[in-house]
């Protein structure tokens, strides 16, 4: 497991697939860039999604994804992506009350159980309490680093 934290947005991107039987259909698919502004999302995922497809497309969406790390996965088997919500716990000292910091996370990983297994390897490394919140499946078909040029 490795993780990296970067500004990342999310792009659906919309397009003429041919399914299994044949027949083309319009599909729209999310993917993850990271990028310092919008219009730079919006030219890595274009530059990106053309080594991909023969056909057009178009960038039907982009926002800012709600997470600044991600934890990504060497297994063979990690083929989805999951939103992990923890909550950090930490003491104040003046009122020595609990406070909770709640931290979103993308997690690749093959299923839901290997999900929670790799945000406990990561997350074990390090001192800081916390509790799972959630964790979701999402739509997200790949993530897209940036490449030194």
């Amino acid at each position: 497991m490795r993780s990296r934290s970067a500004n990342w947005f999310e792009c659906k991107i919309r397009y003429e697939k041919v399914m299994d039987d044949g027949l083309a259909k319009k599909v729209t698919e999310s993917y993850t860039v990271d990028a310092m502004s919008f219009s730079e999302a919006e030219a890595r995922i274009t530059e990106e999604m053309k080594a991909y497809m023969s056909g057009s497309f178009t960038v039907e969406d982009i926002k800012k994804a709600p997470y600044k790390e991600i934890f990504f996965s060497d297994a063979d088997t990690a083929d989805k992506w999951y939103k992990a919500k923890l909550a950090f716990i930490t003491l104040d000292e003046n009122t020595e009350k609990e406070k909770r910091s709640n931290v979103t996370y993308l997690v690749q990983a093959g299923s839901l159980s290997e999900a929670m297994k790799n945000i406990d390897e990561v997350m074990g490394g390090t001192m800081i309490d916390y509790v799972q919140c959630a964790l979701l499946e999402t739509s997200i078909m790949d993530v897209f680093e940036h490449k030194a040029s």
